[in-house]
């Protein structure tokens, strides 16, 4: 028996948003085969850097693509090239996805400063882990960029355990990269990816 369609938060007038009622229905029912239950609140803001974590499966963005969808949210992403390439680069750019050259080290930052000044709504989602394979160390592009366009960073959570996409608290970077990355870390302790020994 299938759980009940999951209860997603409504969003502010202040946060970007995009779809119609088949990609609301479409996502919350992609949530619902899967099991997952969305808990957190979308601040009513118009910028900002959304993180996600523990990063350990493709599963992941098959379940935040749910939770967009079904919020009709519009977060942006960046991704690696590759991804855009024939038979799926369409579907990737449809879904709000950019492609960046990982080999030009800063260039991704200054790209995404850019639509940040562009935009008077932007939401721009990224994995901080920058892989599904186990690192000991974030990258950091995310905090620059939030740093440097004068946005907070919105973090969210996957626990497969118990099947729960969360939304934390907003991180307003203050310039101490250590600290703030630390106490963003603390925050997805307690949550377990699909994968745990990747995480």
């Amino acid at each position: 028996m299938l759980p009940p369609m999951p209860v997603l938060p409504p969003l502010g007038d202040a946060v970007p948003q995009r779809g119609n009622a088949f990609s609301r229905w479409f996502g919350r029912t992609l949530l619902r085969l899967l099991g997952w239950r969305v808990v957190g609140e979308v601040p009513n803001i118009p910028k900002c850097v959304v993180i996600g974590a523990p990063h350990t499966s493709n599963w992941d963005f098959v379940v935040a693509m749910g939770a967009k969808l079904g919020m009709g949210i519009d977060v942006r992403f960046l991704g690696k090239d590759t991804l855009f390439r024939p038979p799926l680069g369409w579907l990737m750019r449809r879904l709000g996805g950019t492609p960046v050259d990982r080999s030009v080290p800063r260039g991704a930052v200054a790209q995404a400063v850019a639509q940040f000044e562009q935009h008077e709504r932007f939401y721009l989602g990224l994995s901080p882990e920058g892989t599904r394979k186990r690192v000991e160390q974030w990258r950091t592009g995310f905090y620059h960029i939030a740093h440097a366009a004068g946005v907070p960073i919105l973090p969210f959570y996957f626990d497969f355990p118990s099947r729960t996409f969360g939304l934390g608290p907003l991180v307003h970077p203050t310039g101490d990269l250590g600290a703030d990355v630390a106490r963003l870390r603390a925050f997805y302790a307690p949550f377990t990816g699909k994968n745990p020994e990747l995480g």
